[in-house]
């Protein structure tokens, strides 16, 4: 079995987590590409995707959206797992987005995709990497700064990815 985990980052956050994934399955003996979306063209070396995007104002990366769709066909012929990484804060993610889980304008193809799940990881804010236009909003939003990605439960998400291939 070859996978192949997609994302779309800024800052790299969304490509760490991207790379935590790819190493739970890569310890599941799953093989693995971890690789840019805007660097795959070709979906057929891969029999599964999870595929991921950095968020920002509920919107993913323009890469990840492209990739979704210009990929559409060839993701609905295979198991698929999209994440969304952005919320910064305490708590559950989905709580804090007030139970945003995916962006509105791609969710008629995610349906037509029909991925096994989707989930939702927390994020990073370091206004030091930011622009002068990122960081005032940032400050007007009063969003948490800081790191507060949970690596348990991406862990254990990939985990369940894994476990799901590996029955297959």
């Amino acid at each position: 079995m070859n996978v192949l985990v997609a994302y779309a980052t800024k800052y790299g956050a969304t490509k760490e987590i991207a790379e935590r994934i790819g190493r739970v399955l890569r310890e599941a003996g799953i093989q693995v590409d971890v690789l840019p979306a805007n660097r795959v063209g070709d979906l057929t070396p891969y029999q599964a995707v999870v595929l991921g995007s950095a968020v920002y104002a509920g919107q993913w990366r323009k890469e990840a959206a492209a990739f979704l769709t210009s990929q559409e066909k060839g993701l609905a012929e295979r198991p698929v797992w999209l994440f969304s990484s952005g919320p910064t804060g305490e708590g559950d993610p989905v709580e804090l987005t007030k139970g945003w889980r995916f962006p509105q304008a791609l969710q008629p193809i995610a349906e037509r995709i029909q991925p096994r799940d989707i989930a939702l990881f927390h994020g990073v804010l370091d206004l030091s990497r930011m622009n002068l236009f990122e960081r005032l909003i940032i400050k007007a939003m009063k969003a948490p700064l800081g790191d507060f990605r949970d690596w348990t439960a991406i862990s254990a998400w990939a985990t369940t990815i894994a476990e799901t291939l590996s029955a297959q």
